[in-house]
């Protein structure tokens, strides 16, 4: 399945990953099994953030903590959707990751796969909102944590999104995006 997904910059300059296709729905709730195989595609790949010139790595542990987490199993509504169709803009969000911030790990089950600390990132991201005709109506926008662990190889692999949030302005209607 190809992606359609890509970066915009808003009117202040910051970037915003549209990701244009809603691939999961659900009226009772996301299928989590299925966000996991599908992250299972990501596995194995690196992409680098644009800010700081450093590589980020997709784990295998990615697919079972994105789609099993704490954090996931208290989403609901527009949050849980949100976190579910993010999934398919894995790489242009760590490409637009900003401010970072670093935390040491303490816990001793992470000794060996965060021995080195987390980092949390920032990023944005918008999903349509399709009217009863099935045309774009506008965009909600999204301000996303990405976790990050520093693992005993040295390398950084992204370990989860959290703190999902809806931004509250309608920066974007669909006439706004023709191309």
């Amino acid at each position: 399945m190809g992606r359609n997904v890509y970066v915009i910059k808003d009117t202040d300059g910051n970037n915003i990953v549209m990701i244009n296709d809603i691939i999961f729905k659900g009226k009772r709730g996301i299928k989590w099994n299925e966000v996991e195989e599908y992250l299972r595609s990501y596995v194995g790949d690196f992409y680098t953030i644009a800010d700081s010139n450093e590589i980020v790595y997709i784990g295998s542990d990615l697919p079972d903590e994105y789609a099993h987490s704490e954090y996931t199993h208290i989403l609901k509504g527009a949050n849980e959707k949100a976190k579910a169709n993010a999934a398919q803009g894995l790489p242009e969000l760590i490409y637009t990751a900003t401010n970072v911030m670093f935390t040491e790990n303490f816990k001793s089950k992470h000794q060996k796969d965060a021995m080195y600390g987390w980092y949390k990132y920032e990023s944005r991201f918008a999903l349509p909102i399709f009217g009863s005709d099935d045309e774009v109506e506008r965009y909600n926008v999204f301000h996303v944590a990405m976790i990050f662990r520093h693992a005993q190889d040295g390398k950084k692999y992204l370990y989860d999104i959290m703190n999902i949030k809806k931004e509250t302005s309608d920066l974007f209607q669909s006439e706004d995006f023709t191309q």
